[in-house]
């Protein structure tokens, strides 16, 4: 049972109701292209979003965590319009053009902020408008909500704490989850960008890439989950699998945000080049 204190906080959620207990999503989101493209991970993304609302219950607000906004300390976006952040170079004009005019809520920013700080050692700081969604958003969740009715705020990672911290911090968002906020953890299970092969098949990978992701997916099966905080133990393989652990964090905060007999499934678990790992999972 949640400290009284921490129930004022949530019930001060005033625009979020009491609801059936939403999923948690971890998403390998690979290239920026697969937004855009033709592709199965974008087809999965399409079919995932379609169960909101049908299968599952719509969300009333998603709360995501991208690889791709590191700061010192964590933030929260706390804009009434999120801008569509393109941080990347090098790729077709059309991939530029893409926005997605999803809005935000800083009054739920506010209280999520004040909700975390009672238990948090670093509390959460409010980002009026130096960010935004960024590609690690916005390239999975348009293709989820395409409509981009549904108001999302972004969390971000303090790549100075140690992976527990971080692991620790998500457990804090976890009762959010009962006030209709999705969570959606966007990285890689693998994530090499300097040993990718272009022409590597889905079905391809490096060894120590195969041996990594499936390690890590074996934790997450058993259920295992207070084990992958401590992946840098696993030596050079988590090394080659992340040179930086930035696409490795986001997983943190959705494995944080969950029960350990929740009910969990795989998708996506096929490799980009050879050295990133798609796999994704759901869990609840």
């Amino acid at each position: 049972m949640l400290p009284t204190t921490e129930v004022a906080a949530l019930d001060r959620l005033a625009s979020l109701k009491k609801s059936e207990r939403m999923p948690v999503i971890f998403l390998g989101h690979g290239s920026p292209m697969n937004a855009i493209g033709d592709n199965e991970y974008r087809r999965s993304w399409q079919a995932l979003g379609a169960e909101f609302g049908s299968k599952l219950p719509r969300p009333q607000l998603i709360l995501c965590i991208s690889a791709h906004w590191l700061t010192e300390g964590w933030w929260l976006t706390g804009m009434d319009q999120p801008k569509t952040i393109h941080d990347f170079g090098g790729f077709p004009q059309e991939l530029f053009d893409q926005q997605y005019p999803a809005p935000g809520d800083p009054a739920a920013a506010q209280i999520i902020s004040q909700l975390v700080r009672q238990r948090a050692s670093a509390p959460l700081g409010l980002d009026r408008g130096g960010w935004g969604l960024d590609h690690g958003a916005w390239s999975v969740l348009k293709p989820m909500f395409p409509k981009a009715d549904i108001p999302v705020i972004q969390l971000s990672m303090d790549y100075g704490r140690a992976p527990e911290e971080h692991y620790a911090l998500a457990k804090q968002i976890k009762a959010l989850r009962d006030r209709g906020v999705l969570i959606v953890a966007s990285g890689n299970i693998v994530h090499n960008l300097r040993q990718m092969q272009r022409g590597a098949t889905g079905s391809q990978a490096y060894d120590w890439a195969l041996e990594f992701d499936q390690t890590i997916g074996g934790y997450l099966q058993q259920g295992n989950l207070d084990a992958l905080q401590n992946f840098q133990k696993l030596g050079q393989v988590a090394k080659m699998a992340h040179p930086t652990h930035d696409h490795y964090l986001p997983l943190l905060y959705a494995a944080g945000a969950v029960d350990v007999r929740e009910p969990m499934r795989f998708f996506n678990t096929s490799f980009q080049g050879g050295s990133i790992s798609m796999r994704s999972v759901v869990w609840g």
